[in-house]
This record gives C-alpha cells, sequence and structure tokens, in this order.
C-alpha cells in the first residue's frame, strides 16, 4: 500500500477514537454539578457523596487515559 493511505487511515482511526474524550469531558462536568447541586441542596451529605464523587472521578478519567492510550497505539504503531 501507499505510505499516504496508510498514515492517513492511522490519522482517520486516530480521529474516531478520540470521539469518546467528549462524552467523558461531558460525563466529569454532569459528575460534578450534580454532586455540588446535591451537596447544597442538603449539605450534611457531604461525608457520603464526596468519597463517591472521587471514586466516578477516577473511574471515569481513566477510560479518557485509556482511550489516549489507544489512539497513540493507532499512530505510533
Amino acid at each position: 500500500m501507499d505510505q499516504s493511505v496508510v498514515q492517513s487511515t492511522q490519522y482517520m482511526a486516530a480521529a474516531i477514537a478520540v470521539l469518546p474524550l467528549a462524552a467523558v469531558g461531558l460525563a466529569l462536568g454532569m459528575l460534578f454539578s450534580v454532586t455540588v447541586s446535591a451537596i447544597g441542596r442538603n449539605p450534611s451529605t457531604r461525608d457520603i457523596l464526596f468519597p463517591i464523587m472521587i471514586l466516578g472521578f477516577a473511574l471515569t478519567e481513566a477510560i479518557g487515559l485509556f482511550t489516549l492510550l489507544v489512539v497513540f497505539l493507532i499512530l505510533f504503531a
């Protein structure tokens, strides 16, 4: 195959693989806004909600990091 075809295919695959990063950003924004809203409505639930929010943040951010790993593997492998 021609080198330019292979390179353009890699770029297209990487662009498609980056799409989940938009969902990760949306999920993180929703996570924090809902937590702040819930704590604002009932401040006594802060000790319960905060660890759950941090766990949700870590798991959602892990999805973003795995997505970037896949993109780098597509581009540089």
